[in-house]
Parts: structure tokens; C-alpha cells; sequence
């Protein structure tokens, strides 16, 4: 039942977003993971538009917050406002309550705000004066980085980078795609209104499916090994590789792997994941989280290439 739901909620959107499957696919499985996940990519590649269209189509609340270098931790969260004729403070919830959040350019806000992103991020929850205060559920953050600008940009904290379940980059369209688009956005007039497919009860019922498919011992081992591999790559005849890993992956890799394995066999109409799942996968879960050191850089190593020789090399079983 919840299969072909899934199938009109992507037919829905694909009335309004053109050939952004990929996207699509890891924003399904952020939110039926209750993962969050930082896009990166050029502007005008409809990340604003794709993720706006999701809101709508899962009938949940969806707030965009425009990350600039002079927005304060209240304008995230919220604050206390003195009421003069009450005599007392009243709590002002800020955008942060809602189910979808869409962060855009989050690395243009200094770090108080990012710690305050960050508390609602891990913790499901924002502190307001002396009180806390839970989200409401489903809460997940869909952060957009450009990587053009960098101009009066601050670089995302490691521990808030490894919060993240996927680093998903978004690219240009191909030629019958980008006709397409030119196509329908060419009438003045166009204005396509999306109706609700799913809701949160939904939404949890299919966070318990995925939460039922099977994942051998043998895989499970195999996600195990592509981890230490990015920690002790000489151990696993990753010789050139070593040369540029500062740090390998975190737990969070392991766990978001194999919730995210799980998510998209769901996805594929299987109640348990084969090694293709995982090795799709690991780019988008492996890729913010493998730190290369300045020798990389030097010699221009790309985190996907380092990502590419490990699945190579890391055997199943």
C-alpha cells in the first residue's frame, strides 16, 4: 500500500521537478530515517523548489530560513518578549518549529547560530531562556551550501558536518532535461498546485517497514570494514590512499548506513538489502565525513576517488 503511495508522491512531484531522481531518492530516505541532509550545488538546480514540492505533497510544515551572517540564534529558535501588560516574558517560537527545514546556505552564519542549528539537529529539541522545548516530528534539516561563492562564508564545524546522514551533490541537468524545464517555465502562467499524497501518520508507519528489512551478518560486517577501512587504510593495501586521510568516518557512518541500506531497498520493493545498496550509498554517506590533508589538496584528491579505491578494494565477506 505505502509502495504505491510512494510512487504518486514522486509522480507529484516529478509534475513540478524535472530529472532531479537522485535528490528525490536521498530526500525520501532522509526523512523515512529521520536523517538530515546538506545539498550542495549551483544555484537555479531547483534544490528551493524540490524541497518546498516535498513539504506539500507529505502534507507536513515546511519553513525556508535564509542563512546570513548577521542572523542571531533567536532568529532560529526563538526568544522571550517582555509583554508590558501582562508584566511578564512570553516565549516567541521561531522557525526552527516546524517539520521540514530548509537551511539555505548554511555556511554563511557564524557560529553561534550553527550551535543552535545544532542542538535542534542532534537533540530534537531548542532551549528558549530557562525552558526547553521539543519539535515537533517528523523534524528533519535539508541544508543547501553553494559551492561557488565562498566570500563571507564560515566552514561548517566537523561535529556539524558529521550530523548530516548524506552530503548529496546536485548537478546540472542533461540537454532534454533543461528543455524541458525551459518548456514549462517559458509560460508566464504556469503554476502546477501540488496535492497531498501522505501524512505523518504515514510517514511514521513507513519509518516502522523500513525498520523491518532484513540486513545480513555479512553485510553488516561489510559496512564494519568500508568503515575502518577510511581509519586503517594500510591495513586494507590502501597504500596511496593513506597518504591523504587525515581522519576516517565516524560511527555515524556505520549507523546511517545501514538505516539508509534499509531505506532504499524499501524504496526498490525489497524487504532486505543486497551489497548494491550499500555500495550506491556509501559515496553520499562517506563523502563529508573522510578528512584529507593538505598533501590531498596538493595533489588535488577528490574524497569520491579515495571513496571509489575503498570499494574496490574492502571485499564482501
Amino acid at each position: 500500500m505505502y509502495l504505491e503511495k510512494i510512487k504518486d508522491v514522486l509522480n507529484e512531484l516529478g509534475k513540478v521537478v524535472v530529472g532531479q531522481d537522485k535528490l528525490l531518492n536521498r530526500l525520501l530516505i532522509g526523512l523515512f530515517t529521520g536523517g538530515h541532509i546538506l545539498l550542495e550545488g549551483v544555484p537555479g538546480l531547483a534544490k528551493t523548489l524540490t524541497i518546498n514540492s516535498m513539504a506539500k505533497v507529505l502534507h507536513l510544515d515546511f519553513k525556508r530560513i535564509q542563512f546570513t551572517p548577521d542572523l542571531l540564534p533567536a532568529d532560529l529558535i526563538g526568544t522571550m518578549i517582555y509583554k508590558p501588560k501582562i508584566g511578564d516574558y512570553e516565549v516567541k517560537k521561531g522557525p526552527i518549529f516546524s517539520n521540514i527545514i530548509l537551511a539555505d546556505e548554511v555556511n554563511r552564519s557564524p557560529a553561534k547560530v550553527q550551535s543552535a542549528l545544532l542542538e535542534a539537529m542532534q537533540e530534537r529539541q531548542v532551549t528558549i531562556g530557562d525552558e526547553t522545548y521539543l519539535l515537533d516530528r517528523p523534524f528533519i534539516v535539508l541544508a543547501t551550501q553553494n559551492p561557488v561563492e565562498q566570500e563571507g562564508t564560515y566552514p561548517l564545524p566537523e561535529a556539524q558536518i558529521d550530523r548530516f546522514m548524506m552530503k548529496v551533490y546536485v548537478d546540472y541537468l542533461d540537454r532534454q532535461q533543461e528543455l524541458e524545464v525551459m518548456r514549462r517555465m517559458s509560460d508566464i502562467n504556469y503554476d502546477y498546485k501540488i496535492k497531498p499524497i501522505l501524512n505523518k501518520e504515514d510517514i511514521f508507519a513507513i519509518r516502522d517497514n523500513v525498520n523491518k528489512v532484513n540486513i545480513s551478518d555479512t553485510l553488516e560486517r561489510y559496512i564494519i570494514e568500508l568503515v575502518f577501512a577510511t581509519r586503517r587504510p594500510l591495513e586494507y593495501g590502501l597504500r596511496d590512499e593513506a597518504r591523504y586521510i587525515q581522519f576516517g568516518v565516524s560511527p555515524r557512518a556505520t549507523i546511517y548506513l545501514n538505516r539508509a541500506a534499509k531505506a532504499l531497498a524499501y524504496l526498490e520493493g525489497r524487504d532486505y538489502v543486497l551489497p548494491e545498496d550499500i555500495k550506491e550509498l556509501a559515496p553520499d554517506i562517506m563523502n563529508h565525513r573522510i578528512l584529507l590533508n593538505y598533501e590531498a589538496e596538493a595533489d588535488n584528491v577528490r574524497t569520491i576517488s579515495i571513496i571509489d579505491s575503498i570499494l574496490r578494494k574492502v571485499a564482501i565477506g
